[in-house]
C-alpha cells in the first residue's frame, strides 16, 4: 500500500514578504511545487553573502523535497543586461569585466559561472531544476516587450524601450511588495540628466539601445541593445513556471526595485500577480560590520575552506561553514566571525560524534527520560514554522544529550524508539539540514589512498621481478618523499603514513 506524503499531514507556514505575515503554504497544483530564485550575476566570484542566500533556499528545496512535495526548482544565470549599481546607465558587469581582462564577455561567464558551481557543490548545495541564462532568452523577451507595449505599459524613446511605472499605477499597485508609495517616490526624486529619454525618474529599462562601444548587443524591432536586467527574470520564470507560480526568493536587496519590477511586468505583460510567496533572504555582516569589498571588510568562501585571511585563524570545512549559516534563521542578519566559526565547529563534531554513537546503541524493553515521537514531532514543527533551522538544530541537540545519556547507561531506548531516533536523525541532519559527515568522507579517502598505494606497491614489485630496479627505487623514494614509509618484509610490502 503506498504511503500518503508528508505534507498532507503537515501545515507548513511561510512568511510572505508581499502580506509581511506568515502564511499557510498552499501549492497551486497540489502535490507540486514552482519555485524560482535569482541567480548570480557571472562577472566575479560568488562572494560570501550570495552564498548564504543559495544555502537558504537549498534548505528550503530540500525540505520541501523531504514533505513529498514534486518541485521544480529554477534559478537564473545573469549573463547580460545588469548595469553597474543596478541602475538603466552605465557599463554592463559582465562586459565592463571583459573589457578590464581584455577577454571575450562568454570567457567571463564561463569562467565565473564554474566558479559559482564548484563552490555551491561544496556547500553540498543540490542543483536546482532548471538553470537558464538571460542570453539563451533574448528572443522571448522581445516578444513579451512587444506585448507590454501592445497592453499600454511602455513605450519607446531613441531606440530604448521604458516601463510606464505612472501608467501601471493607475489600475496597478507598483510598490505593493516593498512597501513604497509612487507619489512619494516621484516627490523625493531630483530629475537627471541621464534620465532625459524617460517620462519620468522611476520608469525602469525593458530593452537598452545600446552605444558603439558596447560589446553584448542583439537586434530588436527597436535597436541593436540589450534587455533589462528585471526583465529576464519575468522572462525565465513565467516561460519554465507558467505566468503564476508558488515561490520567489532571492536576497532581500533585491526586494526593490527588482522584484518589484518583476510584479509590474508579469502584471502588465499576463494580467494576473505571478507569484503567491515571496521570500527574502537576509545579509551577511563580518565582524559586525557590512561585508564590503572597498573597505577590505570582506571573506571569500575560498578564503574560509583554505584558512588563508588575516580574520581566521584556521581553515574550515565547507560543511561547518554551512552548519553555521544554518545555526540562523534565513530572514536574520547573520555576523560572521572566527570565533562564531570556531563555535559551530565545535557543535558540528558534536553531532557528528553523536550520530556515529547512535549506530552502536544498546536497545532495551522501555525508553526513558525522552519522548522520541514528541520529539520527532517538535522538529517538523520547527520547519514548518517558516523553515526555522535554529530551533530545528535546537532539537537536535536534545537529541545528542539523550544519544549520550543511553551510551552511558543513564537512560534506555526501547528498540522501536531507536529505529524512529535513528530514521529522524538521519533525515534532518542530511537530507534536511544537507550537512556531511566528514569523518565518513575522511574515511572514504583513506580508502582510496590505501588502494592508490597498493596498486604502486604492486607495480613496484613488478618492476623488481624484471630487474628494473631504477623504476623500483623511484616509486619507494617518491612515496617517501610525499611521507609513505614503504616496509619490505616475508609477508610481501606495506606502508606506513609519516
Amino acid at each position: 500500500m503506498a504511503v500518503a506524503p508528508l505534507y498532507k499531514t503537515q501545515e507548513l507556514k511561510i512568511y510572505n514578504s508581499i502580506s509581511s505575515q506568515k502564511e499557510v503554504f498552499t501549492p497551486i497544483t497540489e502535490g507540486n511545487i514552482g519555485m524560482y530564485v535569482c541567480g548570480p550575476t557571472v562577472y566575479s566570484n560568488v562572494h560570501l553573502g550570495n552564498c548564504r542566500t543559495f544555502i537558504s533556499f537549498d534548505l528550503i528545496y530540500r525540505y520541501l523535497k523531504h514533505l513529498g512535495y514534486k518541485v521544480r526548482y529554477v534559478r537564473n544565470i545573469t549573463d547580460a543586461g545588469h548595469l553597474e549599481n543596478d541602475a538603466d546607465e552605465g557599463e554592463d558587469k559582465v562586459s565592463k569585466k571583459a573589457r578590464l581582462e581584455q577577454l571575450e564577455p562568454m570567457e567571463i561567464v564561463q569562467r565565473y559561472t564554474l566558479d559559482f558551481h564548484n563552490i555551491l557543490a561544496k556547500f553540498n548545495n543540490i542543483p536546482p531544476s532548471i538553470e537558464p541564462t538571460a542570453t539563451g532568452h533574448i528572443v522571448e523577451q522581445i516578444e513579451i516587450i512587444k506585448t507590454i507595449i501592445d497592453n499600454g505599459f511602455a513605450y519607446v524613446a531613441n531606440g530604448s524601450v521604458y516601463f510606464d511605472v505612472k501608467k501601471f499605477n493607475e489600475t496597478n499597485n507598483y510598490g505593493k511588495l516593498s512597501g513604497r508609495n509612487l507619489e512619494d517616490m516621484i516627490a523625493n526624486t531630483r530629475e537627471l540628466t541621464a534620465q532625459s529619454d524617460k517620462k519620468n525618474p522611476q520608469d525602469f529599462a525593458l530593452w537598452k539601445k545600446a552605444e558603439p562601444e558596447h560589446i553584448m548587443r542583439w537586434p530588436s524591432p527597436w535597436s541593436d541593445g540589450f534587455p533589462g536586467w528585471h526583465l529576464e527574470c519575468t522572462v525565465m520564470s513565467t516561460k519554465y513556471l507558467g505566468e503564476k507560480f508558488d515561490i520567489h526568493g532571492g536576497g532581500m536587496d533585491l526586494k526593490f526595485p527588482h522584484h518589484e519590477c518583476e510584479i509590474a511586468q508579469g502584471e502588465a505583460a499576463c494580467g494576473v500577480t505571478p507569484v503567491n510567496y515571496w521570500m527574502h533572504a537576509n545579509m551577511l555582516t563580518l565582524d559586525g560590520k557590512k561585508m564590503s569589498k572597498s573597505t577590505g571588510n570582506i571573506l571569500s568562501p575560498a578564503e574560509i575552506f583554505s584558512g588563508e585571511s588575516d580574520k581566521l585563524s584556521k581553515a574550515f570545512a565547507p560543511t561547518v561553514a554551512r552548519f553555521f549559516m544554518l545555526q540562523a534563521h534565513y530572514r536574520s542578519i547573520l555576523d560572521f566571525s572566527n570565533d562564531a566559526l570556531e563555535a559551530s565547529e565545535k557543535g558540528f563534531y558534536r553531532l557528528m560524534e553523536s550520530i556515529a554513537t547512535l549506530e552502536n546503541l544498546k536497545t532495551g524493553k522501555t525508553t526513558e527520560g525522552f519522548n522520541i515521537q514528541n520529539w520527532m514531532n517538535e522538529c517538523y514543527a520547527a520547519m514548518n514554522d517558516d523553515f526555522n533551522s535554529p530551533i530545528l538544530i535546537a532539537k537536535l541537540f536534545e537529541a545528542v544529550k539523550f544519544i549520550n545519556s543511553v551510551k552511558e547507561d543513564k537512560a534506555t531506548i526501547a528498540e522501536g524508539d531507536y529505529k524512529l531516533l535513528q530514521k529522524t536523525m538521519n533525515e534532518f541532519v542530511f537530507d534536511v539540514l544537507g550537512l556531511v559527515n566528514i569523518n565518513e568522507a575522511s574515511s572514504d579517502i583513506s580508502d582510496k589512498l590505501s588502494g592508490t598505494v597498493e596498486l604502486l606497491i604492486h607495480l613496484r614489485a613488478e618492476a623488481r621481478a624484471n630487474k628494473d630496479f631504477a623504476t623500483s627505487d623511484k616509486i619507494r623514494d617518491e612515496l617517501q618523499a610525499m611521507g609513505i614509509q614503504l616496509k619490505d618484509g616475508r609477508e610481501g610490502t606495506s606502508f606506513t603514513l609519516n
